[in-house]
């Protein structure tokens, strides 16, 4: 997958098998966590929050990806 300097969005985390799988995506203009869920025909997209709430946000570290 070819990332775009100037996506509003980027992937950062890729898990799962042929149906079914896990990806956690990052608004570059925001820093939010998203989830996306998808197995087969059926998928589900949500913010990622912490105990208090809140949305998660990225932090770089040496091993994060950039974007």
């Amino acid at each position: 997958m070819a990332k775009k300097k100037d996506a509003r969005f980027t992937k950062v985390l890729e898990e799962g098998c042929l149906l079914g799988g896990s990806e956690i995506w990052v608004d570059t203009q925001t820093g939010v966590q998203y989830l996306l869920h998808y197995n087969g025909n059926a998928a589900g997209f949500t913010v990622l929050v912490d105990a208090e709430g809140k949305p998660l946000l990225y932090r770089r570290t040496p091993d994060a990806p950039e974007f």
